[in-house]
């Protein structure tokens, strides 16, 4: 037997921007003129909404910046090298570029370690704005390809009528059965979790908010730090039934959820639904949203999977456990789990079915039912989420 604690630690990586200062108003002896495109930009109508995208970080911004918005994204889907913006301060071009990224994970030609560079002119209200991009036009429609092909895999998953907490879990399991944790030169953007089959956290968040966007369901990329770490992290915030969840699915995918030769067992294959909307109080122990942005709160816990799923005790109870762990092996379950409500029924729970193995009355009912005479069984642990997995 053995366990496995999760600190839950991942990567991501922010795009840097370098600033280029055009410092003069005068330039050969005559004032610099506001250029055409600038005065154009400055009369267009600013669309308050995109088709097929829900915008969430849009929103946000005062007019000017969402003005600058509409540029940014109209400059990066044109994939023009250099393009002028009616914006100007550092700070403000900064905000409006994160927000386009955050709102738009299908642009992944335009991040994934290539520097921004903008021209900004003294006393001017305006700039000129370089992304920088990445693949080529071949690579960039094989990607969209794939982009493509997944949601249509996606889509083949989801029964018939499903609601919307359905179409958020089968979403999830797909990003993670269909995605390893590597960094590697596509890991920041939906490319690595789409083409390569390979991301970081940056990676999964976008994913899953491009297929749940897709699937019409309110879905925001939400960037912010680690407890007890330099690392940043990126995760999702989903809308159900009118209430705030968090999805994070870089930490539902735990390949090495069990020490030893048990994670070579098909049978031990399992997705970590923890993290697909937990107790917003746990998560929030472990990851803070930045502060460039305010995001919804997250205050409900009815579509937790254990809530869901009648496996969420208050108390630790013995008979109640047992039950629940009768009723998933009856019904062929190979792994069977559940969740504490507080750290004492859970440390309580620990206590009984580990430390005083208690699990083996589990196992052998197992067996009773299987027709075996002995069975090798392994349990894990996440602590920060107080759930208890056993394995047979």
């Amino acid at each position: 037997m053995s366990k496995k604690r999760f600190s839950g630690l991942r990567l991501i990586l922010m795009v840097p921007v370098v600033v280029l200062l055009a410092g003069g108003l005068i330039i050969g002896g005559r004032a610099l003129q506001e250029p055409g495109e600038v005065r154009t930009l400055k009369k267009q109508e600013v669309a308050q909404t995109d088709e097929g995208h829900q915008e969430y970080y849009f929103g946000l911004l005062n007019e000017n910046e969402q003005r600058g918005y509409r540029e940014i994204l109209e400059g990066i889907r044109s994939f023009e090298d250099k393009f002028y913006l009616s914006l100007s301060g550092d700070n403000e071009i900064d905000r409006v570029y994160h927000a386009v990224l955050k709102d738009h994970p299908e642009l992944f030609w335009v991040h994934n370690r290539e520097k921004v560079y903008k021209t900004t002119y003294s006393g001017r209200d305006y700039c000129q704005f370089s992304p920088g991009y990445t693949y080529t036009e071949e690579q960039r429609q094989e990607i969209t390809q794939a982009m493509e092909n997944a949601y249509q895999e996606v889509l083949s998953q989801i029964p018939d009528g499903a609601d919307d907490y359905t179409k958020v879990m089968t979403v999830y399991t797909y990003v993670i059965d269909n995605t390893e944790y590597v960094i590697s030169d596509d890991d920041q953007s939906i490319a690595g979790a789409f083409w390569k089959k390979q991301a970081v956290c940056a990676g999964y968040a976008g994913a899953v908010q491009y297929l749940l966007e897709r699937l019409d369901i309110p879905c925001i990329y939400v960037e912010g730090d680690a407890a007890n770490s330099t690392q940043g992290h990126a995760w999702n915030i989903v809308e159900l039934n009118g209430q705030y969840y968090y999805v994070d699915a870089t930490n539902g995918d735990q390949p090495d959820f069990l020490e030893g030769d048990a994670t070579l067992l098909a049978e031990h294959k399992t997705t970590i639904y923890d993290y697909l909307c937990p107790f917003p109080q746990e998560y929030e122990e472990n990851y803070t949203a930045s502060d460039e942005f305010p995001v919804p709160a997250c205050t409900a816990t009815d579509m937790n999977f254990y809530v869901r799923n009648g496996a969420c005790f208050d108390t630790y109870d013995w008979s109640s456990v047992y039950d629940l762990c009768r009723l998933r092996i009856d019904s062929d379950a190979a792994v069977v789990r559940f969740k504490f409500g507080s750290q004492g029924a859970y440390d309580e729970a620990y206590m009984d079915l580990i430390d005083s193995n208690h699990i083996q009355d589990i196992a052998k009912y197992y067996m009773e039912g299987h027709g075996l005479s002995q069975i090798s069984y392994h349990y894990g642990v996440i602590d920060n989420m107080k759930t208890l997995y056993f394995m047979f």
